[in-house]
């Protein structure tokens, strides 16, 4: 098992501030920003502001955050107007899940046909 501690990410210097993004919504749990490498049309990141390296680093009583990401990400697709077509929600944990940033983040995909999901690459 990898133990990443609390390391300062990109995500951490976007919050503060200290390098730009295209910032498309925030409150005082989170920030949600597009990708700088998209894997679709529409590829937002939120992320909470309380630091959890990964998934795994989320104890029970912190769980609402999580909620709170997936509840922010529908808002998001409800108000630009690809809910009803269709998106897709992804939280990666760990180096072989896919993780490249260690600190959680909700990827919402959308804006075209996503295919199927879950073949090894």
């Amino acid at each position: 098992m990898t133990n990443h501690g609390l390391q300062v990410t990109i995500f951490h210097k976007i919050i503060n501030r200290e390098i730009p993004a295209d910032i498309v919504y925030e409150d005082e749990h989170m920030i949600a920003f597009r990708d700088i490498a998209p894997q679709a049309p529409v590829h937002v990141l939120f992320v909470p502001k309380q630091d959890f390296a990964t998934l795994n680093d989320v104890p029970e009583a912190s769980a609402l955050v999580i909620g709170r990401l997936a509840t922010a990400a529908a808002r998001y697709a409800k108000a630009q107007g690809f809910a009803d077509r269709g998106y897709r929600i992804v939280m990666n944990c760990n180096e072989d899940g896919g993780q490249t940033v260690f600190q959680i983040h909700l990827h919402l995909l959308a804006g075209a046909p996503l295919g199927h999901f879950g073949v090894p690459s």
